[in-house]
Formats: C-alpha cells, structure tokens, sequence
C-alpha cells in the first residue's frame, strides 16, 4: 500500500495571529507609500464641502508618469512653511494613533488641504463686478462649493473684495491653492504680498514636490461620504498666453 501523505502542521493560534497581523502591516506601508493614505482636516478652511476632523483618504497615482495637479483638484501638501498653527501640525498624540499613522491607517498631522485655482503659468486675478476670481481671464463660478463666510468676493484675503489684486504667472512646478471658506483659510491669497505693500518677499505659492495626493473620498464620518470631483467651472479655463 502506498504511504500515506504526511499531514502538514499549523502553526499555533498566536503564531498564525502574529503572522496574519504582519502581513497586514507590510500590506498597509505598501498601499500608505504607494497609493492611498488617510488624513483629517485640521481647520474650517474647507467648509462648507469638508469640515474640521473630516477623515478623508487621498489618492498618490493621479499624479505619477508626469501628471500634476489640476486646476479644482483638492489637494494634501506638506505645511510649505508656518501656514499650520503647532495645534494644527501636531498630529496624533496617543501611541496607538502615532503608530497607526506611520502605515497609513490613522491621520497623520503636518499637512493643509486646499484647492488648486491655479497652475504653472496661470494669472490669477479678483474680482470681477459679480465677485468672481479669475484664472487666465475666465470667471469661476464656485457657488457650488466654495462659501464666502461675510466676504463680499470670492478672494477677499489679501485685503478686501475693494481692492483688486493680481498674481502670476505662476512660476514652474508651482501651484496657487485656496480654501473652500474664503473668508477663513490661510492659504495662498493670505501668504501673497499686499497691492500696497513694497519690498515683499512673501511665497504664496505651493512647491508640487510637497503634494502629497488628492482627496478623492470623504470618508469619514459615513454621513458626511462622498466622492470627490473636479468641478464643471475648471474646464472653462484657457491655457495661459
């Protein structure tokens, strides 16, 4: 009669378990590395579309083989320098969030998300007689997602919606970003020089080496879920001149 096949052996319950739970850790670094990672929004800066501690995941290939964000992307990029408050920079405190966040599967801090309105090129310019920010000319009509929070314009942050200002082109392998709640997001516009002011040397801009991805679902929590698209109004913007 012919031998019979010896049974394979199981590992112990605990050495499966710790095994199982590897394999889960080098799977999440992978996918953190290589193409989703979760953040939170850290202020109001996005509202009304995303809100403060909104969990949101982002996703890193749209921008591999030579693509770059786009005008109405929302995008995660590293803190270019002092637009965080250290409340905002911190991140998780607790160890178990810490760890988690190194692979991906808690929100990291240290990071802003905004709007792109502006690309490599563009001149951006506020505002037209209905209060309509233009990018190469065109209006954007951002009532669909952008609040103007008491502001009169959709770019009342360098000064007032009286005053009128200007900026581009857009220097190379830059982008210009604006948060949704316009009368309460320091981002690009807040950081540019003043129209009155004289020897400024203040970057508004956003190096996209720092970007991290863009946000493509609101996750968290489930009554807030939701896709994220670019919105209609960007197609209508001209390449710049």
């Amino acid at each position: 009669m012919p031998a019979k096949p010896a049974k394979k052996k199981h590992l112990p319950v605990w050495q499966e378990t710790i095994l199982l739970l590897g394999i889960a850790v080098v799977l999440a670094i992978v996918i953190k590395a290589l193409f989703v990672q979760a953040f939170y929004i850290p202020s109001q800066s996005m509202e009304p579309g995303l809100v403060k501690n909104d969990r949101i995941l982002v996703q890193k290939v749209s921008y591999w083989f030579g693509g770059s964000p786009q005008r109405g992307d929302v995008v995660v990029f590293k803190d270019p320098n002092g637009w965080l408050s250290a409340e905002e920079s911190a991140g998780p405190t607790n160890g178990v969030a810490k760890l988690l966040s190194k692979v991906g599967l808690y929100p990291s801090g240290g990071h802003l998300v905004k709007r792109v309105i502006g690309v490599a090129g563009d001149t951006i310019s506020c505002c037209d007689a209905q209060g309509r920010i233009l990018v190469n000319g065109q209006p954007l009509n951002e009532k669909s997602y952008a609040r103007l929070g008491g502001a009169e314009c959709y770019g009342p942050m360098v000064d007032s919606c009286g005053k009128d200002w200007e900026i581009g082109p857009i220097p190379k392998g830059h982008i210009f970003v604006m948060g949704d709640n316009r009368n309460n997001s320091a981002d690009s516009s807040f950081h540019m020089c003043k129209p009155d002011e004289t020897d400024c040397t203040k970057n508004p801009y956003v190096d996209v080496g720092d970007v991290v991805g863009k946000v493509f679902v609101l996750l968290w929590p489930s009554n807030h879920f939701k896709f994220l698209h670019r919105p209609d109004t960007f197609a209508d913007v001209p390449d710049p001149s």
